[in-house]
């Protein structure tokens, strides 16, 4: 979603009126959410915010510092995204990063202009000042540039930090106004000082504590869940993630049997783990699951379908359709729970309001399959505790909890499962074969102690066949499409480099124990081009 269209209500978001928070403003950078997970890693509370919001708002939020962030405009495009100018004057510290360190410059006096040289990628860091902003960052740090644009007459009262070969201003400051500037993405991994840079900035000029902990999170959520529930009973769509994993657990620390959780086996889970997700939750913590055999209905309703889009589209309707019929055989319930995360949130700020009680209404299943709408006459309250969270909190959150280490590092799954992994029509013939060398490739990864090495390893099926010889005979069946890819959160990812062995281990079992299998490729494609999923 463009930043013009995001209408987030900071007040919706902050429920401790005494949080400390960090606000970014974005402004279109592809990094704004990693800024507010570099400053969230500093135990702090940081929250992205629209250009549009207005002073009064931040006045209101009264945050301990603000991050214009950057963005893929130049500051003297007529459209060109601006923020309010009296954001300088709020007494607030203010960091401008790339673009948000141009119109900083440019609304305070001074002068941005396209250079002929720009920046791109590594550039050494020279420091002139290596006080405040920088200190413990080196002389000679390699950070990460993305400018054609650059800043030629600073306002008055700034002067020059550090420089670097092609950029004169790389890092500002105005000391008296705590308002800083940097060229560079200090949020981004290849920074080599960033993280020093990010809580200098949080600690020594906006004067933060490390009050946003995993244990306040988790012992507030509880509280908050129990003054807003009540005694009302609680109904969650559990995936065997580990989003609603989690969600589960804390809303059974808070509220025990008032909650319900309902698995729906859709036939395209991977091999033994609907068994499993029950053994966990229902033998093992005593924790209330229904769970509802619809595997024929969801096949049925895939039969012949090629496009993927559709695929999704069918099994998120079919998904709904099923989780209504269910929920009216258990209910009433007053309340849905979502694992609604933070970068959901960004992305789809609308909100929808009961209008006779003011409470958010729910209207998606993303808990589950992110797709679809429940029908306007089911209707509950939200309870989205993770709403906050970003994942790699949720997984802290987890483990603080008690979930089992294999729900914790489990794989990222997609919704509609092994349906989108073979590649075309989906039948129960190639379900079969799909989850049998896919339990393979699980199987072999972790008897290696390589499991948690990789984001994602699976396999994949594709529609087609090819000639290959076994025991002297002609075979002519499916190959089998090998996808292991390293990432730190899924928005881009390298394809991993496994060791030849392992490949050779997983492409002799899969060939000599999956019938209808007689070839093994490897996806050596990054993303982008590529995506992670092959539908």
């Amino acid at each position: 979603m463009s930043p013009s269209n995001q209408t987030l209500s900071p007040t919706s978001l902050l429920d401790k009126a005494n949080l400390q928070t960090i606000i970014i403003i974005d402004f279109g950078s592809q990094y704004s959410e990693l800024i507010a997970r570099r400053i969230r890693e500093t135990q702090v509370y940081s929250e992205v915010l629209s250009y549009r919001t207005s002073p009064e708002k931040l006045r209101e939020i009264n945050p301990r510092g603000i991050i214009l962030s950057g963005g893929p405009s130049s500051v003297y495009d007529d459209l060109a995204p601006k923020c309010d100018p009296e954001i300088w004057n709020l007494g607030i510290p203010v960091l401008g990063v790339c673009y948000g360190m141009q119109l900083m410059v440019k609304q305070l006096g001074g002068t941005v202009e396209k250079v002929k040289l720009g920046e791109y990628g590594k550039a050494e860091l020279f420091i002139e000042d290596p006080t405040d902003l920088l200190t413990n960052v080196a002389n000679g740090s390699t950070m990460w540039m993305s400018h054609g644009d650059s800043c030629t007459n600073l306002p008055e009262g700034f002067s020059v930090l550090a420089y670097t070969k092609n950029t004169p201003c790389a890092a500002i400051s105005n000391p008296d106004r705590k308002l800083f500037g940097v060229q560079f993405h200090p949020e981004v991994v290849h920074s080599e000082g960033g993280n020093a840079l990010i809580r200098n900035f949080v600690y020594h000029v906006c004067e933060c504590e490390p009050t946003w902990t995993t244990e306040t999170f988790v012992e507030e959520s509880i509280k908050d869940i129990r003054a807003k529930v009540g005694d009302k009973r609680v109904l969650l769509a559990l995936s065997g993630g580990v989003d609603s994993s989690t969600l589960a657990f804390l809303l059974h620390q808070a509220i025990g049997d008032q909650l319900t959780c309902m698995f729906i086996d859709q036939g395209f889970m991977r091999k033994g783990e609907p068994e499993r997700l029950v053994e966990i939750f229902k033998n093992k913590f005593h924790i209330p699951v229904e769970y509802v055999m619809a595997r024929d209905r969801f096949l049925k309703q895939v039969d012949g379908v090629t496009d993927p889009e559709l695929k999704r589209r069918r099994i998120g309707h079919e998904f709904i359709q099923v989780f209504e019929e269910e929920s009216k055989k258990l209910g009433p319930f007053d309340y849905l729970a979502q694992g609604t995360l933070y970068p959901d949130v960004i992305e789809s700020a609308d909100t929808n309001v009961d209008p006779k009680t003011g409470e958010r209404v729910a209207v998606k299943i993303k808990s589950h399959h992110n797709v679809g709408g429940l029908p306007k006459d089911l209707r509950f309250k939200l309870v989205e505790p993770l709403r906050k969270l970003f994942k790699d909190e949720v997984r802290n959150v987890a483990r603080a909890i008690g979930l089992p280490e294999e729900i914790v590092r489990r794989h990222p799954f997609p919704g509609p499962g092994l349906a989108i992994r073979i590649v075309g029509e989906v039948t129960a013939e190639r379900l079969n074969i799909l989850r049998d060398a896919d339990f393979i490739v699980r199987d072999e990864i972790s008897q290696q102690g390589m499991y948690h090495d990789y984001w994602q390893a699976f396999a994949v099926l594709l529609p087609i066949r090819s000639v290959g010889v076994m025991g002297d005979k002609r075979t002519y069946a499916h190959p089998i499409v090998l996808r292991f890819i390293t990432s730190e959160d899924g928005m881009t990812a390298d394809w991993a480099k496994v060791p030849y062995d392992l490949l050779e281990t997983i492409s002799n079992r899969i060939v000599n124990e999956v019938k209808g299998v007689n070839r093994v490729v490897y996806d050596i494609t990054s993303k982008p081009p590529g995506t992670i999923e092959w539908e």
